[in-house]
């Protein structure tokens, strides 16, 4: 699968650091989420909830494998470096110092494993006046200038429906950086601190926007940008259904194509025209959705559905790209998974196995690492280490729980 034999130890939680641990599992590598006895990542509990088991969890961390240390204690620390001694990479998503404060940051790590990459995934990287911040997905958007576009013209920015910073800047940016880190230390011997920040990220997705902005000294202006909404060959269309069709016909080819199918031969000269935005809206509103996707089906116009989430799922293409899978869960049973995105032809990526148990993985994890049953017996005891918790059962909630609520009392 591309990544056999990569060990990954992921002391991540909630969103961008384990969308990017699944990322490298679904890909081959062996990744083992260290996670606080009894706790765990708070994503564990993060609505909705079927049988006790976060759907949002178990979307995120298939093809892992779970252990719990507590890193606070001297125990649970000499674990993790132990550990991290036979990984290829770290990954962690704490602010930046709190590694250290733990006693097994970048200097620790290396000391035991010189060849070892440790991606520290943050809001605002590891430097910087805003380092010690909290945030998330929203702050970094605004703040790195995408936002702001996030609007008509006219119109106040709202939320995306996506957390583009966490998944496109945390997760995916962070995937790429451990993966050239590896090959690097494969080759040189010497491991790498990756450190991404998702307001970096969320920055760098702007470079076309910005290289406009630099060219000219002038910002963009949201809603009057030609890709978000000011010509007719790039826009969205609501149909006499309420339903909606999107046109990306940007090369005149396909501009002609589209005035070509809609019997509209004398609105080719409107493709860049604001002005005609109205002509075309009322044309869209004639006919529903559905009608129009079947007159336009056969010209080759760059035009396609707006679906929700039910329809994507059922969308042909997407199902022949298997990009909705099927997962055997113990107690859920068979459960809609996200296809792995990424296709290899030599080296096929996927979906193997379910989100783990708290824990699920302590016991034969410290027994591979050379512990005795004696020694782990110890250690549980402890409270260095924990058992596995049992399927059928929620564990206690955390005190802050993640949807920003009080945990039940």
């Amino acid at each position: 699968m591309g990544l056999e034999g990569i060990r990954i130890l992921d002391l991540t939680r909630l969103l961008p650091g384990p969308f990017c641990s699944m990322l490298l599992a679904d890909m081959g590598a062996d990744v083992v989420k260290v996670e606080e006895p009894g706790r765990g990542d708070y994503m564990r509990w993060y609505p909705p909830l079927r049988d006790g088991q976060s759907i949002a969890f178990n979307a995120i961390n298939r093809n892992k494998r779970s252990i719990t240390l507590n890193l606070k204690s001297d125990a649970g620390r000499e674990l993790f470096l132990k550990l991290a001694a036979r990984a290829d990479a770290v990954l962690e998503g704490n602010r930046p110092g709190v590694m250290d404060r733990l006693g097994a940051g970048w200097s620790q790590l290396h000391a035991v494993n010189p060849k070892l990459v440790l991606c520290s995934i943050t809001g605002f990287g590891q430097t910087g006046p805003w380092a010690q911040r909290a945030g998330h997905d929203l702050n970094y958007m605004a703040i790195a200038g995408a936002l702001g576009l996030n609007a008509a013209a006219g119109g106040d920015p709202h939320p995306l429906g996506v957390q583009v910073a966490d998944i496109g800047a945390g997760a995916m940016l962070s995937a790429l950086g451990v993966v050239a880190a590896i090959v690097r230390a494969r080759a040189s011997g010497a491991g790498d601190h990756v450190d991404v920040s998702m307001t970096d990220g969320a920055f760098a997705i702007l470079s076309v926007h910005l290289g406009a902005y630099f060219a000219t000294g002038e910002p963009p202006e949201r809603g009057r940008m030609p890709l978000s909404g000011r010509d007719p060959c790039y826009n969205v269309y609501r149909c006499a259904d309420g339903r909606y069709v999107t046109v990306g016909a940007l090369e005149p080819k396909f501009w002609e194509a589209l005035c070509t199918a809609v019997e509209r031969p004398e609105l080719v000269p409107t493709q860049f025209e604001p002005e005609a935005l109205a002509t075309w809206r009322e044309l869209f509103a004639t006919r529903p959705r559905d009608e129009w996707l079947r007159v336009l089906e056969p010209f080759d116009a760059c035009v396609g559905p707006v679906n929700d989430l039910a329809e994507a799922c059922a969308d042909p293409q997407l199902r022949h790209r298997g990009m909705v899978v099927e997962l055997e869960h113990p107690v859920l049973g068979p459960t809609p998974q996200v296809g792995t995105p990424i296709k290899l032809r030599n080296a096929p990526a996927g979906v193997r196995t379910p989100a783990p148990r708290l824990g699920e993985h302590t016991r034969s994890e410290l027994a591979a690492a050379g512990l005795s049953a004696a020694e782990i017996d110890a250690l549980v005891a402890s409270g260095a280490a924990a058992e596995a918790e049992p399927w059928s059962s929620a564990q206690s909630e955390p005190r802050d729980r993640p949807d920003g609520r009080a945990a039940a009392s």
